[in-house]
């Protein structure tokens, strides 16, 4: 039985959507409270058993990089300190049996490209892809999820979620078979129809789980939507070869790849926070009274 081990995180992106704010810093590098988006990524990952993390990179992210490298002087700053707890916070980032791998991305040209640059750290294994600007909440994690569908099942599977028609054209979205509850066989997947062309209205969002034949098609399917090679193309052409699964994940999405999506995150995240939920709740409260206007 094959199992997942590795994570692919394409990190190589502009964030556009958020300058100034990503002009020097990694989008993925947003907090949502106090811990980078993409920290909340690698931590989904490692409780759903992955242990081998690799990043495609672009430049201007070697922000990345160090939040996950040790960081020496600030260490002997915070245990000279006695800082403790916030010593173990910084050292504990990822666990020791974790390793990050760092992969340059030459080119912005897409989802599909990004994956295909792991293709040599991957090797001929199953692995997961994770987009850090998606947030998903939920227990056990979307990923761990979509891991055990795969042990047991031994496909590629892709979350998804319902969304409104109208949106469509902002997705890749499947054209399905209902297996059981949640799950689905993908029949067909689209990058962005229009809403009239929608084959369904289950949209895929950003985690999957993969088999290694799915480079065999990011090699030879060229560009497409966009004029960047799309990771959705490859998983079409896939789709003639081997059975692929769509599963509904039972969690809450955050979209923190938009303003809105990621102030909804900074919200919820916010009140249920050890150490300011308590004051923030109040100060909401205060704010849904009108009293702080």
């Amino acid at each position: 039985m094959r199992k997942v081990t590795t994570a692919v995180f394409p990190v190589a992106g502009l964030g556009t959507r958020f300058l100034p704010a990503t002009k020097a810093s990694p989008k993925e590098m947003l907090p949502i409270v106090d811990k980078p988006l993409i920290q909340y990524a690698v931590e989904e990952a490692v409780a759903a058993g992955i242990t081998q993390m690799v990043f495609i990179t672009g430049k201007s992210k070697r922000a990345i990089e160090d939040h996950f490298d040790k960081a020496y002087e600030l260490e002997q700053e915070l245990e000279a300190r006695g800082r403790t707890a916030m010593l173990e916070m910084v050292r504990n980032i990822v666990p020791k049996n974790v390793s990050c791998i760092y992969v340059r991305q030459p080119e912005a040209l897409g989802l599909g490209h990004a994956v295909l640059c792991a293709k040599p750290v991957v090797g001929d294994a199953p692995f997961a892809v994770i987009l850090a600007d998606d947030l998903i909440d939920g227990e056990p994690s979307a990923l761990k999820q979509m891991v055990n569908i795969f042990e047991e099942r031994q496909a590629s599977v892709i979350a998804v979620q319902q969304i409104p028609r109208e949106e469509s054209n902002k997705y890749g979205v499947i054209r399905n078979e209902a297996l059981e509850g949640r799950l689905h066989r993908i029949a067909g997947i689209v990058e962005k129809p229009q809403p009239k062309d929608a084959p369904s209205n289950l949209a895929v969002v950003g985690r999957y789980i993969l088999t290694p034949y799915i480079f065999h098609f990011l090699e030879r399917i060229g560009k497409g939507t966009g004029g960047e090679i799309q990771l959705t193309d490859g998983i079409a052409q896939l789709l003639f070869h081997e059975q692929a699964l769509a599963w509904e994940f039972h969690g809450t999405r955050y979209d923190c790849g938009s303003k809105l999506g990621y102030m909804m995150a900074n919200y919820v995240y916010g009140l249920r926070h050890p150490e300011v939920g308590a004051p923030f709740a109040e100060f909401a409260a205060a704010l849904g009274n009108g009293k702080n206007t």
